[in-house]
């Protein structure tokens, strides 16, 4: 069967392609590819209340779906967050980083909150998602692949969380995974000086597959083996393994949007310095 474009409640084609993303659907696999190469698949508020709508459909979808692979066009993954949210003209129609700043906590903390929900579906979903890594994953774009349960990364991805370089830090849920595989030390580490680590060294740690030469054929070998076993088992599964650590995660999304909204804070009161 070809694969053809779901329909989505409420969402439109043009509002995915505003967003940068495709989305299309043979039974049972989903693929929500980044779409916008010519900037790098860089993210914005928009991007992620669309990722959020795309999981509630992934959500509904049941035993239909068992399998989300998320990929990208182009020569990186995702080079983060758009760097026209830094800027005071932010971009047109979206919320910016100052216009947050200037709201009271609550607000703040509910911008971050529905952030988060364009990651937290690739974990909590019953079906299992599997991030293609090409070039760079940086900041947003590394933690949007730390959300999915696999990383199937090529021989040139790059990963940095760059939070920090900008005086922020992760708050989209990469912190979490990354002291669970690297260890506290080598996660402050990598976070705080915002370093690049390569595919094979992100293996090391546990949060990704050994890099291959075509990580697309190695995701349809996946595809061939998942969709091999009885419906529901992997899903199942997936429930089991992920419960011996949802509990720490659930109170790390909070700590990482309460921490995230003193960070932007200060954030804007350097900017008039």
């Amino acid at each position: 069967m070809s694969p053809t474009s779901p329909t989505i409640p409420g969402l439109t084609a043009a509002e995915l392609a505003e967003a940068g993303l495709l989305i299309s659907w043979s039974e049972p696999v989903a693929r929500v590819t980044l779409a916008a190469p010519e900037r790098r698949n860089a993210q914005s508020p928009h991007t992620w209340s669309v990722l959020a709508r795309i999981g509630q459909w992934a959500q509904a979808m049941g035993d239909q779906l068992s399998i989300v692979v998320l990929d990208a066009q182009g020569v990186s993954f995702s080079a983060g967050l758009d760097r026209r949210m830094f800027t005071p003209d932010g971009i047109p129609g979206q919320t910016s980083l100052l216009d947050v700043v200037r709201a009271d906590d609550e607000a703040k903390m509910q911008f971050i909150a529905a952030a988060q929900s364009g990651f937290r579906w690739l974990r909590e979903v019953d079906a299992v998602t599997m991030a293609v890594v090409e070039g760079h994953a940086i900041g947003a774009g590394f933690q949007l692949a730390l959300a999915a349960d696999v990383i199937v990364p090529s021989h040139d991805a790059v990963f940095a969380m760059k939070e920090t370089s900008w005086g922020l830090v992760p708050d989209l849920g990469g912190t979490a995974p990354m002291v669970r595989g690297a260890g506290y030390g080598p996660a402050l580490i990598a976070c705080a000086t915002g370093r690049n680590i390569s595919a094979a060294e992100l293996a090391t740690w546990g949060l990704a597959l050994p890099p291959t030469d075509d990580a697309q054929v190695s995701v349809d070998e996946l595809i061939s083996a998942l969709s091999a076993t009885p419906p529901g088992a992997v899903s199942d599964l997936k429930v089991l393994l992920r419960g011996l650590d949802d509990a720490d995660r659930e109170q790390q999304w909070l700590r990482e949007a309460q921490v995230q909204s003193r960070r932007l804070t200060t954030w804007a009161a350097q900017l008039t310095q």
